[in-house]
């Protein structure tokens, strides 16, 4: 099993101790992310430690306020690192509002162009903004590697994902009872499009829940995605697993 996006660096325990946790709940390899570029440093350093780790470099939607040339420069060199698979979380987050609207989508744009230059996919944070998101989108994602919505969270805009060929990455929030348009997408997106993964230390699984998560538990998640779509556990470990090297390129 693969958790394709957490952020170790968030996380109370030391990156060993969670590694090794991963590793003994069946995980083969993990997608650590860094916000900005203190948080990109601490992800490339876990990676650098553990053969299982990678890293996905970009700035979230909540730090792009004043986002300039510099940033994006910071980004792009540290992103040279070959452990870095992917270019994010970027996107926009109109729900928090901890960054103005312009420079949300500046620094949005930005990082995706510089993904389509980089040849790396990109990893989408989306909350309370979707139609600006997929706008965006849809002018730039065609000169991109692939796009992986992460903590899919854009159930009546699954048509346009299968359409236009994004990833769908479902996160703890699928397993909660009243999660009902979630699980039906679950249930619906093509299989070649499916990704899961914990964003942790957030969104822990409903048998975790209200505790802190971690990447062991994407099992818990990904077994509740199997039982949604009617298939063996080890059907959906393969799935996922190809997904990710492919998207990810490892």
């Amino acid at each position: 099993m693969i958790d394709t996006h957490c952020h170790l660096d968030h996380c109370d325990d030391p990156d060993a101790e969670l590694v090794d946790r991963a590793r003994a709940a069946g995980l083969e390899r993990l997608a650590t992310v860094g916000v900005d570029g203190p948080s990109i440093e601490r992800a490339l350093a876990a990676a650098r430690d553990h053969d299982e780790v990678f890293a996905i470099a970009g700035r979230h939607p909540h730090n792009t306020t004043g986002f300039d040339a510099a940033a994006l420069e910071e980004i792009e060199r540290l992103a040279a690192d070959p452990k870095v698979r992917a270019i994010g979380e970027t996107g926009l987050d109109y729900h928090r509002d901890h960054a103005p609207h312009d420079d949300q989508r500046r620094a949005f744009e930005a990082q995706l162009e510089l993904a389509s230059r980089l040849g790396l996919p990109v990893a989408i944070h989306t909350r309370a903004a979707e139609d600006d998101t997929f706008a965006l989108l849809r002018e730039h994602s065609e000169r991109l590697p692939a796009v992986i919505l992460h903590c899919f969270s854009a159930p009546d805009r699954l048509p346009e994902c299968v359409e236009r060929g994004y990833f769908c990455s479902f996160a703890g929030n699928v397993t909660y009872p009243k999660a009902i348009e979630l699980q039906q997408a679950a249930r619906d997106v093509p299989a070649e499009l499916l990704l899961v993964e914990t964003d942790s230390p957030y969104l822990s699984p409903q048998p975790r829940r209200g505790k802190a998560n971690e990447p062991a538990n994407v099992v818990h998640t990904a077994r509740h995605v199997a039982e949604l779509r009617g298939v063996e556990y080890e059907e959906l470990e393969r799935t996922v697993e190809a997904n990710a090297e492919r998207v990810l390129g490892w």
